[in-house]
């Protein structure tokens, strides 16, 4: 029964007595204390309250909800500190999607903190130009939209702080409306000249504001680059003639370093590089007995000579190192560090703080383990027994190799140290020097992965190195681009030391080339380990890794012969790294957007940099399409949402191919032919249109 206003249900008894109070909220549970403009969603954000990322040339997408009551226009701006204590205001559009989302794309320059909180008004020129251009065309209220405009003006131009020149004009426009003529009402409401005077310093009322939040821009560095992983020992290692082979050192791993940075490489990545214990060390393709000669796994970190503190004496000295380090420098390389937190059973600290480690019952040191996999030749930290000790060492160790000149560490398994230690770690590194980076090498839960980029890691491997079909790598490059882009790096590597995918494995060449491209392409950050581009895909029996492990053995490889016989993947890698760098669009991560095609093989995205941002003044846009079947060819179309980039839709436009340079027209339909054994992949630029 539905009782109508002015009658009385029969079912109701007298009603309740309610005092009247003040409506001020003061008593209102605090998610209910909005203001009549309220501020919601804030972005960027990260859970649990962490600062969220950016780094140095990074356009941050930053976006809020706000709206009000009724019809009145609003408007919203975001206010940004910046680390000198600089205040800027950036006025914010509204999306076109009835979410009441308003957004402002801001490109973050200087390292260190920001601040920045949304404000929100009631926009009063805005709401009135509104109703007096629907109005005096309807004639309606003619008068007295004119009276309202002579008012609202003249308000303005008694603001003292307006410059001189806006003043007179705003005064000269009230005394024309007061005449409630229909003709300069209807001017004056879609004047774009004093649209743009109140667009500049808007007329505000009933402002709120949010809450200040913080925003960590690192140096460019934590966000762009191009990684190169190699075994210093490998590189110049030699087979004398009785078959014993004689290390590589830093000096002949040096001689490599310009032939990587003509690859377009940014960072020389290197397994760790210190002494190996002897107890349980591993043999070839991880044997439980070691040859005579077998080098060891780098992993068993610690011997007689040392510790993590300590340089393998067959790859050199002190100074050898930081003459390596000199020469990477030269060849605009930096040299980023394994930092595996473990020791072999020969390390000194197994000697000296027994404590760190974890004692069985039967009196020995419990080695590590992942199960299925065992590690016998080495053993885990536990945190539980020694905290503050095993956390005071571990920040001597980083800081000594700071010292030494490395400000990049690649952090082996951190998932299996405390969360609260990483966070105190990297926040103590950074305090003294803000520029050292930490990239999380964790293939674990979605959760952990996410938890260490919060606290603090400025890069993070992914799942990348699996996700293969298209539907996969949709998903994926969804994620990373827009649902963890706050906080969360992907660094792309398209494999490791430790992991050779089946696709690698059974795809072929048409394989590497095609995940080379995705990785160049749709993050900023991205890595290869060498041996990639000699296409080296084949796999120790059942598992995920190559044979004859590098990790076990030292690696003999002709780099120059495999290009001049055109059997390397260099001169692809070359160009990859060329169009990075000639394409600012694909130095950000936030602005990948997915297109669609008929085909359930056929990935399509774009990256798309406005030329506010990218210091030319021309807009940059690339579209990336790939057959990620790396056994077929494929003919299908591919459909675009043009106007991601400013194109109208049906409108055509011309594209190049970035690895062909052919060229064609396109339009937002288009037929497309992949070839997996020629060229599976369009790299294109969009050509700017007349």
């Amino acid at each position: 029964m539905i009782a109508r206003a002015g009658t009385r249900s029969p079912a109701l008894r007298s009603p309740v007595q309610i005092p009247v109070r003040a409506f001020d909220g003061a008593d209102l549970p605090g998610d209910l204390r909005t203001t009549r403009i309220p501020l919601l969603d804030g972005s960027p954000s990260v859970p649990g309250g962490f600062p969220a990322k950016a780094f140095a040339g990074e356009v941050v997408p930053f976006s809020v909800v706000a709206f009000r009551e009724g019809h009145d226009l609003i408007g919203v701006h975001v206010r940004l500190t910046s680390p000198s204590g600089e205040e800027s205001l950036h006025r914010m559009i509204p999306r076109a999607d009835g979410t009441d989302t308003w957004a402002a794309d801001i490109a973050l320059d200087a390292e260190g903190l920001w601040r920045y909180r949304f404000e929100a008004f009631s926009d009063d020129f805005a709401t009135w130009a509104h109703a007096a251009h629907v109005k005096v065309a309807a004639g309606v209220d003619v008068p007295v939209m004119a009276a309202l405009g002579a008012e609202l003006l003249a308000r303005a131009a008694a603001e003292k702080d307006r410059p001189a020149s806006q003043r007179t004009r705003l005064r000269a426009d009230a005394n024309a409306l007061r005449a409630g003529d229909a003709t300069t009402a209807a001017a004056l409401s879609v004047d774009p000249d004093l649209a743009a005077l109140f667009a500049e310093r808007p007329l505000m009322t009933l402002r709120s504001a949010s809450a200040e939040q913080v925003l960590h821009v690192d140096r460019t560095r934590a966000g762009v680059g191009a990684w190169y992983e190699f075994f210093p020992r490998s590189e110049g290692a030699r087979r004398l003639k009785d078959g014993t082979v004689r290390s590589g050192t830093f000096r002949t791993a040096a001689k490599r370093l310009p032939e990587v940075s003509a690859m377009g490489f940014d960072v020389i990545y290197l397994v760790p590089i210190h002494p190996i214990g002897t107890t349980n060390r591993k043999g070839r393709n991880n044997t439980l007995v070691a040859e005579p000669g077998d080098p060891g796994s780098p992993y068993a970190i610690g011997a007689a000579e040392g510790g993590h503190d300590a340089i393998h004496p067959e790859l050199g000295t002190a100074q050898d190192f930081r003459a390596f380090v000199r020469a990477a420098q030269r060849n605009g390389l930096e040299v980023a560090l394994d930092l595996a937190l473990q020791a072999s059973p020969d390390h000194p600290w197994v000697r000296e703080h027994p404590e760190w480690f974890t004692t069985l019952p039967d009196g020995t040191i419990a080695y590590a383990e992942n199960p299925p996999k065992k590690y016998q030749d080495i053993y885990p930290l536990n945190f539980d027994n020694d905290p503050e000790g095993i956390a005071a060492e571990m920040l001597r160790v980083v800081q000594h190799w700071v010292g030494e000149g490395v400000r990049i560490f690649r952090v082996d398994n951190p998932h299996t140290k405390p969360l609260r230690f990483w966070e105190w770690l990297i926040r103590t590194v950074n305090e003294s020097d803000p520029g050292v980076v930490f990239l999380a090498e964790a293939f674990t839960r979605p959760a952990v992965m996410r938890a260490l980029a919060a606290v603090g890691f400025q890069q993070s491997y992914s799942y990348f190195t699996w996700r293969n079909t298209k539907a996969e790598l949709e998903e994926f490059f969804t994620s990373i681009a827009h649902e963890t882009a706050d906080y969360m790096r992907p660094n792309l590597f398209v494999n490791t030391h430790d992991i050779l995918t089946e696709y690698l494995q059974f795809g072929g060449r048409a394989a590497y080339r095609i995940r080379a491209c995705l990785a160049a392409t749709a993050a900023p950050v991205y890595g290869v380990y060498a041996g990639y581009e000699l296409f080296e895909n084949v796999a120790r029996p059942g598992s995920e890794e190559n044979i004859d492990n590098e990790k076990y053995e030292y690696k003999f490889r002709d780099w120059s012969g495999a290009e001049e016989r055109g059997e390397s993947l260099a001169p692809l890698l070359r160009r990859l790294n060329e169009i990075r760098a000639e394409h600012p669009a694909l130095r950000q991560l936030r602005n990948l957007d997915l297109h669609w095609s008929d085909d359930d093989a056929i990935l399509v995205y774009s990256k798309h940099l406005d030329g506010a941002f990218t210091g030319t003044g021309h807009d940059d846009t690339i579209i990336v399409v790939a057959n990620v079947d790396p056994h077929s060819v494929r003919e299908t179309t591919v459909h675009l949402d043009t106007t991601r980039w400013g194109v109208p839709s049906g409108a055509s436009y011309e594209v190049e191919d970035l690895l062909t340079g052919a060229v064609w027209t396109w339009s937002d339909h288009n037929y497309v032919r992949l070839d997996a054994f020629a060229e599976p992949v369009h790299i294109l630029k969009v050509r700017e249109r007349a």
